[in-house]
């Protein structure tokens, strides 16, 4: 037991040592304003793989970014490749100079995001639904903005501190 112990807490703080941080991308040549970004119509095409790299799904998305002074409100319509539809609509609050929260129906509390350069960091747990069953999971989610206003997102979602897959996603505003 003392070894499993041992090995646990190894594991905790290896794995707290390579957390980026918003601030790391400070001197970015090109700033993400996520309002800016996401206002008017926004297109994006993803994928979820499962823990062990298997692709399971793919998608796109047609955004409608709505800003009234410090929210943003997204529209989001997805199409997956079996043909599901669904919608979820963000409600993004600008709560300091580079500090979001935001909230949707499926998120669980509240999301927390920050800027820093071209970079957003956004935390969020969500229930997810899988088959005919709901699944709350933690979703960290790191947002780049590229060149050409590519915006490249790859979040880790896990459950009980558990990687159980990834989402990569490629927005665009020329389509």
């Amino acid at each position: 037991m003392k070894h499993v112990i041992t090995v646990l807490l190894a594991t905790l703080v290896t794995t707290g040592c390579g957390t980026m941080n918003p601030k790391d991308f400070a001197d970015s040549s090109q700033p993400l304003d996520l309002f800016d970004y996401f206002e008017g119509h926004t297109r994006a095409w993803g994928l979820f793989e499962d823990r062990f790299g298997k692709l399971r799904r793919q998608f796109h998305v047609d955004i409608v970014g709505t800003v009234d002074g410090d929210t943003l409100v997204l529209d989001e319509s997805f199409l997956y490749t079996d043909g599901e539809h669904q919608q979820r609509r963000w409600t993004i609050r600008r709560t300091g100079k580079t500090s979001y929260s935001g909230q949707a129906a499926d998120v669980v509390g509240e999301a927390h995001g920050e800027t820093g350069g071209n970079a957003l960091h956004w935390t969020y747990r969500m229930d997810l639904r899988v088959g005919e069953r709901q699944l709350r999971v933690a979703f960290d989610d790191w947002m780049f903005l590229q060149p050409d206003g590519i915006l490249l997102n790859r979040a880790e979602m896990s459950k009980f501190g558990i990687r159980v897959g990834d989402v990569t996603i490629s927005f665009s505003k020329k389509f």
